[in-house]
């Protein structure tokens, strides 16, 4: 049974069966990416968005070959890469190569009970600002026209309805927003001065597509009401007592590690993809999901190898499975 409220959309891929949630993903950020190169002028080069979506396909193969599992999943490692052409900016061909390989690699390696512990995106993004100095994220290169927040509101809220974590949206949003402006009001600054800074498209793309990522947020509604919250909090204290900027990137990568803890609090069914099941063998423990049936077919790449199998047992998973 669902948890209340949450309808059969928790376990499964959205309102309509027939079609992967990750389709309308990638349709949504290659859309915005068109327009910002069209339309806003972005400066990006199509080397360079060439640059990243390779690297991040062919990390994805490599860990696929590497692990033998049983199929390239390709559509996740593109929303990676589309994701990282939007919002990172870099002169450096070797620091954009670096975010797409840590992205990727994030997903096999940092691991907890078959759940992602950091959304790729934000890994990468946070892995390439510590390590260099020549990238940084730009909020400032949407724009802050009311078109253009709409644009993006109405792609990202398609987005996240069919992937079931609107609320987690919401959840950040609204507070974050609030944070902004009794700021302001307490500096006594002029209304345009918030309304200013929470219409930059970055603070959009990041509520719409990254904290709301299914298989990196809580399972349960309440778990991800508490996690919205919490890196809305963080956020703003970041950006505004730290003064650093990118406030809520640096404090999803800073809260993403509770999300253990908060499904072991308040434990809901897990997410899964199409094509999985949740599990009615695992009574105990309804995050669980069985693998679909092409995970259940023998490995194309032959006998699974011990090192695989002690990266497994080290990420506290039972069983293989396409990530």
């Amino acid at each position: 049974m669902s948890e209340p409220g949450s309808g059969p959309s928790e376990a499964s891929s959205g309102g309509s069966p027939a079609l992967d949630p990750r389709a309308y993903q990638i349709g949504a950020l290659s859309a915005l990416l068109l327009y910002g190169s069209a339309a806003l002028g972005f400066d990006l080069s199509a080397a360079h968005v060439g640059l990243l979506l390779g690297t991040a396909l062919a990390a994805q193969l490599a860990w696929t070959v590497a692990l033998r599992l049983p199929a390239f999943e390709g559509k996740s490692a593109l929303i990676s890469g589309l994701s990282l052409c939007l919002l990172l900016r870099t002169r450096s061909p070797l620091a954009a190569a670096l975010a797409a390989t840590a992205a990727i690699s994030s997903k096999f390696l940092l691991r907890w009970h078959g759940k992602h512990v950091f959304n790729p995106t934000n890994f990468g993004i946070v892995a390439v600002l510590s390590a260099t100095r020549s990238a940084w994220v730009s909020p400032s290169q949407w724009g802050s026209t009311a078109f253009l927040g709409f644009l993006l509101a109405c792609l990202g809220g398609l987005v996240v309805q069919r992937a079931a974590r609107a609320d987690v949206t919401a959840a950040f949003l609204v507070p974050y927003a609030m944070l902004v402006a009794a700021r302001s009001l307490w500096l006594g600054e002029p209304l345009e001065i918030p309304l200013h800074r929470l219409q930059a498209g970055a603070l959009l793309i990041f509520s719409f597509f990254m904290i709301s990522d299914p298989k990196t947020t809580p399972d349960r509604r309440a778990g991800r009401v508490l996690f919205g919250a919490l890196v809305a909090a963080g956020a703003a204290y970041i950006q505004f007592r730290l003064y650093r900027n990118n406030g809520p990137v640096w404090s999803l990568a800073l809260f993403s590690p509770l999300v253990p803890a908060i499904d072991a609090v308040l434990p809901g069914r897990r997410y899964a993809w199409r094509g999985r099941i949740p599990s009615p063998f695992q009574k105990g423990d309804p995050r669980e999901t069985l693998p679909s049936p092409r995970a259940l077919l023998p490995p194309v790449f032959g006998h699974e190898p011990s090192g695989a199998r002690l990266l497994r047992l080290l990420r506290g998973e039972g069983r293989r499975e396409a990530l």
